[in-house]
């Protein structure tokens, strides 16, 4: 699907929301450290958790809202509502004050708004693209989030330090014009559905009809079957791919000796486990950046089924090789490895959700989707632990078998959704 035919929302948001994550990406690395300057790990750790969990919990919500009040409405108000945040965000580390507490309130706003941003968000290009070009069209998105990670973070580390007042005004006025953009460029793409329609008036102003009528629509989504499937084998395959910053982090800062990468003569290149991790973080990143598109294009001429069963087997196998050495060479082929998995699914994953999902509850299964992430990230974190209880490697196995058994409800999973597909063809 080439530009000129994307949608004026599509291009809107990639061009808005590209500039936006670039300026996100510049201080979100560095809010652990912020915090644990300001209130110890122990505290910072326990807040973070907390803001991650009301975080999920506020998805849902915005998955219903998308569905029921629109993605616009949905769209705009968490827009305003981030560039409300930023204003005090800025405030709270500017000449004139200098507030912890309030940032750490901003901090956590703005990840709440932006739960309630994104089930809209998404749920907006599968109402807009065509069944075929989702995946090209998701993965250019997901292209566009990795770059803003790769280059963010190298800026941020300069002004985040330095001039953290003038990094976040930026962002302030970056907000409040992808507010204007959004309000006065995009359009409405919700499905008209026409339940939502003969809901009485009496009923339908009442806070009680509409939070029993989310629950209601959440409890359709947990009978499906085949989605609970896909959740429950996401979370598993997540414990991998989550710990790139946990247990690899861990694993090749503390134990991979400083070796010699290259050796030419007299001339030598070594890295000691921290430098070495920062140059597989790199080459992670480097590899989603430039192949996201071109894989993901690839990875539509097989059956879905076969390729993200494919994906989890190569994060079981590249945790079950990290975890036999300290070789640089071989982990960086894990590396390689633990990348070309996350390329294979990653534009196929909203795709196929918007493919299960009836076109009325698509965002809500949007932000159920993206429970795979929230509770994934949750429970990630026991793997640190388990490396005192069990040792490194046995750590790694048990995260490679974990992978291996999301592979099976994988398959189990697309069997009985390709026998589904099969009768409803049949059918009609």
């Amino acid at each position: 699907m080439k530009w000129r035919d994307w949608d004026i929302n599509l291009k809107v948001r990639f061009i808005g929301e590209g500039i936006f994550n670039l300026l996100f990406w510049m201080f979100f690395p560095f809010m652990a450290i912020y915090f644990s300057d300001h209130f110890g790990q122990t505290s910072a750790g326990i807040l973070l958790i907390l803001s991650q969990v009301i975080g999920a919990v506020i998805g849902l919500l915005g998955g219903y809202c998308a569905d029921h009040f629109g993605r616009r409405r949905m769209m705009i108000f968490s827009a305003a509502g981030q560039a409300v945040c930023f204003v005090f965000f800025a405030l709270a580390n500017s000449p004139w004050l200098d507030s912890p507490m309030l940032t750490f309130l901003c901090f956590t706003l703005l990840g709440l708004f932006g739960q309630l941003y994104w089930p809209a968000s998404s749920a907006m290009i599968a109402d807009v693209v065509s069944e075929k070009d989702r995946p090209g069209v998701f993965a250019i998105f997901y292209t566009s989030i990795n770059v803003t990670v790769v280059i963010g973070p190298l800026i941020g580390g300069i002004l985040f330090f330095n001039d953290r007042f003038l990094l976040l005004s930026i962002c302030t006025v970056v907000s409040f014009i992808l507010l204007w953009a959004l309000n006065h460029w995009i359009h409405e793409t919700v499905p008209v559905v026409s339940a939502d329609k003969s809901a009485a008036p009496e009923t339908s102003g009442n806070w009680l009809y509409y939070l029993k009528k989310q629950f209601g629509d959440y409890g359709i989504i947990l009978k499906d079957r085949l989605f609970m499937l896909y959740l429950l084998a996401g979370i598993l395959v997540a414990q991998t791919f989550m710990q790139l910053d946990l247990l690899i982090a861990v694993y090749t800062t503390s134990q991979v000796p400083h070796q010699n990468l290259l050796a030419l003569g007299t001339w030598t290149l070594a890295v000691d486990g921290k430098q070495l991790f920062s140059m597989m973080v790199s080459l992670n990143g480097l590899c989603v950046a430039l192949f996201t598109v071109i894989v993901t294009k690839w990875m539509t001429r097989f059956r879905e089924g076969n390729v993200f069963m494919g994906s989890a087997f190569c994060y079981g196998a590249a945790m079950i090789i990290m975890g036999t050495t300290v070789n640089a060479w071989v982990l960086f082929l894990c590396i390689v490895m633990f990348s070309w998995a996350e390329l294979m699914q990653v534009g196929l994953q909203d795709s196929f959700v918007a493919k299960l999902s009836p076109e009325h509850l698509r965002g809500q299964y949007f932000a159920a989707s993206g429970l795979r992430l929230s509770v994934g990230r949750s429970i990630a974190p026991v793997a640190i632990p388990m490396t005192v209880w069990f040792g490194y490697s046995q750590t790694f196995y048990i995260l490679g078998f974990v992978a291996f058994i999301g592979m099976v409800l994988y398959g189990v999973m697309f069997s009985q959704f390709y026998r589904k597909k099969d009768l409803n063809v049949i059918n009609s």
